[in-house]
């Protein structure tokens, strides 16, 4: 396998080169796949979530800034991806309720609050900065360790502990009227 520098790599990549495009799949596939077993464990999901996110990184690639490492931007498309997919299946999974269903979908099991939960802790999340939002994703919902979540955000430990605890106390004072009104 040819090693290429990441500015050499964005440059052939950009120009179609086959090479280029093994070489950034042999070396991201690995961590793309383990950010989609995160969403969906080892299943079809999470290898079709890592192909529709190197699809869009591949379509993408003319419009890459370069203003963070390629690792961090596969990443992200990945997660997007991820997300994309779960949107998806919720939506084939809902089904209208009549009349007659309501009753008896009204006594259901505690999986459809959990869900409820869910949607409106995730709306919240989308509430806060952007510096809060990224924080609370990669620690909270990837979890990732604080020193990973460093590397991403291009910052150190301290300032990403700092960041988590104020995203969490932000989402905390979001939350808290959200679920005081649901009792």
């Amino acid at each position: 396998m040819i090693a290429f520098d990441e500015a050499e790599l964005i440059v052939r990549l950009r120009t179609g080169d086959n090479a280029a495009y093994e070489h950034l799949f042999r070396t991201h596939a690995g961590a793309m796949m383990a950010v989609a077993r995160r969403f969906f464990g080892d299943t079809d999901d999470a290898a079709e979530a890592v192909q529709d996110a190197f699809v869009s990184a591949f379509k993408a690639m003319t419009v890459f800034e370069g203003t963070a490492k390629l690792g961090t931007w596969l990443h992200r498309i990945t997660v997007n991806a991820c997300l994309l997919k779960l949107r998806g299946r919720k939506r084939s999974r809902l089904v209208p309720l009549g009349e007659g269903e309501v009753a008896s979908a009204a006594g259901c099991d505690s999986g459809l609050s959990q869900a409820e939960t869910c949607t409106r802790v995730r709306a919240c999340v989308e509430q806060l900065p952007e510096a809060y939002r990224a924080v609370i994703r990669l620690r909270d919902l990837e979890g990732l360790s604080t020193e990973e979540t460093a590397a991403r955000l291009g910052v150190n430990s301290g300032a990403v502990k700092t960041r988590l605890h104020r995203a969490r106390q932000a989402l905390k004072s979001i939350l808290e009227p959200q679920f005081a009104n649901a009792v």
